[in-house]
């Protein structure tokens, strides 16, 4: 068995897991940015809001600093070395083979969940035009449609997110330009009342404190999960080492567009505090404009940005979980690939979990999103920390000439890495304090036993099967030179 993983992870490490290298550019570039547009932004929001008022803008820039560092921590270590395995090989090589089997399970684990809470999303959305339907139902049928739409060619599967991607960005863009419009024309039932003024009249930029900004960085680290999703693409990017970074620098812009002048626009045309926990502020925003459907229509569009967001999460649990039985770290059948290449049993079995979000859609309707989402952001938390230790790590071994230096270099040195990992013990901090998202942390000691359990039958099993689990070094001279492409 030993010998047959060697072989399973040297033709993992050249690229050739099985897939078919058929996510173009322009693909990649579409599901980066759709992989962060989602729940978090349009549904979570309207929560977000109501905790902080206008300075949640303040939380988003802030955070979209920290997201962007650890992309560009990312990016170094996907230049290096670009598998389909991503955070967890690089966990597996650089931080040992425990934290690369944790770091893998633990990602497939955030979009299990990320997926339970965008079908969540998409069932709560429903309800606008059919108030009558279950929640649970609802859920339940988006997830058996994206579990079809998954079994197919990755091709089509980047084709199809391609699309969906330019459903969400025309939107927002067309959303933007609107209330701009409204803001500065004064056209539409809006436009007597809306104003700048919004983010400052209503009891100042901090009117429930900056205490309660500052809670809020948990809701709002959630709405960026998913940017990392481009990493998992690179063993199926028909050209990882172009693409992949040009992808991750777009991301200041994606953030200042997307995020924080999206909700600078519907905090101008409403006041803050007429936006409620579980109302997406997009749909209340425009729904006030008074353009003919305007709420039905974007209600329609973030219903397709969590379904989307929901696609890509499939999409990330299928190759995760393949990427660890083929290691051996899970059961062998999850390495079957069907006749179009993609990872069915891996998908399958992601799908079934997922279908927990269903109960508790029956159970706890009311507060399934927020369960949900809690327990996503640690996920989340965890594969973010794991990409800057072990960035961190490649930098020593780089810098010590054991290793090539990358092509794509993080600006800014170490002190950047160190700074967004003490910001994300912040937030786990920002998490127990808060008694709704609290539950999370009730959830993790399980699964870090379920973990430490799980990895020790794996060694006493077979020991060499999880011994040295990563690519060793190769490489013995001094580090190359390589250009900074920061």
């Amino acid at each position: 068995m030993a010998q047959q993983l060697e072989n399973r992870v040297t033709d993992a490490d050249e690229g050739e897991e099985g897939y078919e290298r058929g996510l173009g550019g322009r693909q990649i570039q579409m599901i980066a940015i759709g992989g962060a547009i989602g729940t978090g932004l349009f549904l979570g929001a309207g929560t977000a809001i109501s905790k902080a008022g206008p300075s949640l803008l303040l939380s988003y820039a802030v955070a979209g600093l920290v997201i962007f560092v650890i992309m560009r921590a990312l990016g170094e270590l996907l230049t290096y070395r670009p598998v389909s395995g991503s955070f967890a090989e690089y966990a597996r090589e650089f931080l040992g083979p425990f934290a690369g089997f944790a770091t893998g399970w633990t990602y497939w684990l955030f979009w299990v969940v990320t997926g339970m809470a965008e079908t969540t999303a998409a069932a709560v959305y429903v309800r606008y035009w059919a108030p009558g339907v279950p929640q649970w139902l609802s859920a339940l049928a988006f997830l058996v449609v994206l579990y079809a739409a998954n079994l197919i060619s990755v091709k089509l599967f980047g084709e199809l997110e391609f699309w969906f991607s330019m459903v969400k960005v025309t939107a927002i863009i067309g959303m933007i330009l609107i209330g701009v419009g409204v803001l500065t024309l004064g056209f539409g039932d809006a436009g007597q009342s809306a104003s700048l003024t919004h983010l400052w009249a209503g009891g100042g930029f901090f009117p429930q404190g900056i205490g309660a900004t500052v809670m809020t960085l948990q809701i709002v680290m959630f709405a960026y999960c998913g940017v990392e999703l481009v990493g998992v693409t690179a063993g199926e990017s028909a050209n990882p080492e172009q693409t992949l970074p040009r992808a991750i620098n777009t991301l200041p812009w994606r953030i200042a567009l997307f995020y924080v002048g999206a909700l600078l626009v519907i905090l101008a045309l409403v006041p803050w505090t007429e936006f409620r926990p579980g109302v997406s502020p997009f749909v209340v925003a425009f729904g006030r404009v008074g353009i003919p459907a305007a709420a039905g229509i974007v209600n329609f569009v973030v219903l397709t940005a969590a379904l989307s967001s929901c696609n890509s999460g499939m999409y990330s649990t299928g190759r995760m979980l393949r990427d660890l039985a083929l290691r051996g770290e899970a059961p062998r059948m999850l390495t079957a690939l069907n006749r179009r290449r993609t990872p069915a049993a891996a998908i399958t079995l992601s799908c079934l979990l997922m279908g927990v979000g269903v109960v508790l859609n029956y159970l706890v309707p009311a507060r399934a999103f927020e369960y949900i989402t809690a327990v996503a952001t640690v996920c989340g938390l965890w594969t973010w920390a794991a990409i800057l230790l072990s960035q961190i790590r490649y930098r020593a071994a780089w810098q010590g000439g054991r290793l090539p230096a990358p092509a794509f270099r993080a600006p800014g040195g170490l002190w950047r890495s160190r700074a967004a990992l003490a910001f994300l013990a912040a937030v786990l901090v920002l998490i127990a304090l808060d008694p709704a998202s609290r539950i999370s942390l009730y959830v993790f000691p399980g699964w870090a036993l379920a973990l430490a359990v799980g990895y020790r039958v794996l060694v006493r099993r077979d020991p060499q099967a999880v011994r040295g689990g990563g690519r060793p070094p190769v490489h013995a001279g001094p580090a190359p030179e390589s250009g900074s492409l920061s």
